[in-house]
């Protein structure tokens, strides 16, 4: 598996003629994963990690120096806390799904910034659970060049992590896209990873479901309202 992730970054920045990758390092397990993965690929002068906080938990800020330390890569801080604030002043009220969105999508314009400055491909951290349930905010950490770890589910990207050496903390901390404080990923979605894993694999091998209904049909509501998010815009053919 990794070898596999490896060589396909590695392809992936060749044939696109970019000279390196850039990606936002959270101090979360998918995006240690990454880093690790891409400093493999294209090596540590060719990877740049961005950390953007966004009037995040300090402990996040943290794990990501702790990986970028430990994976011996280079680094770079753009708090973005005070451009977040200033933003919602200008805009009108709203509520808190409109204003935690801003977050990811600031990143998005930053990782791009820098993608453009240096012909670097953004490399996303998305893992197969979080994009097929709609996980992520589109055009924010849904807007990236490459998915390294997209076709793998969250306890296959825990899995991986443990292979790479990741610090164990960082493995079993409770997810969360840090769009909030003591906002997580499962208390967000009304779910755990391991029982959404297991449902989106049953759903993929055409097996029965072993989860209670209720469980199996918010799973296959949260797949068909995010399907706009794995699509391109819709285009009106004339």
């Amino acid at each position: 598996m990794k070898n596999k992730i490896v060589n396909w970054i590695r392809r992936q920045v060749k044939e696109s003629g970019a000279k390196g990758i850039v990606m936002g390092l959270s101090g979360g397990v998918d995006s240690s994963v990454v880093a690790a993965l891409a400093k493999e690929a294209v090596g540590g002068k060719r990877l740049l990690a961005l950390m953007m906080p966004c009037l995040s938990h300090k402990q996040d800020l943290a794990d990501a120096k702790l990986i970028a330390k430990k994976l011996g890569i280079k680094t770079k801080t753009v708090d973005l806390s005070k451009i977040y604030t200033i933003l919602l002043k200008a805009l009108p009220k709203a509520n808190n799904l409109a204003k935690s969105n801003l977050k990811p999508r600031l990143r998005m314009l930053v990782l791009y910034y820098f993608a453009n400055k240096l012909n670097y491909l953004v490399a996303g951290t998305g893992n197969k659970s979080e994009l097929m349930a709609g996980y992520f905010t589109k055009h924010g950490d849904g807007a990236t060049d490459i998915l390294p770890i997209g076709d793998l589910l969250k306890r296959e990207v825990r899995q991986l992590a443990r292979e790479l050496g990741i610090p164990k903390h960082i493995i079993t901390k409770p997810p969360t896209a840090g769009l909030w404080i003591g906002q997580t990923d499962e208390g967000e979605m009304g779910i755990t990873y391991p029982e959404l894993d297991g449902i989106l694999e049953r759903l993929g091998k055409k097996k029965k479901q072993i989860l209670a209904k209720e469980k199996v049909a918010k799973v296959k509501e949260m797949i068909k309202r995010s399907e706009h998010k794995r699509q391109g815009p819709k285009i009106c053919y004339i």
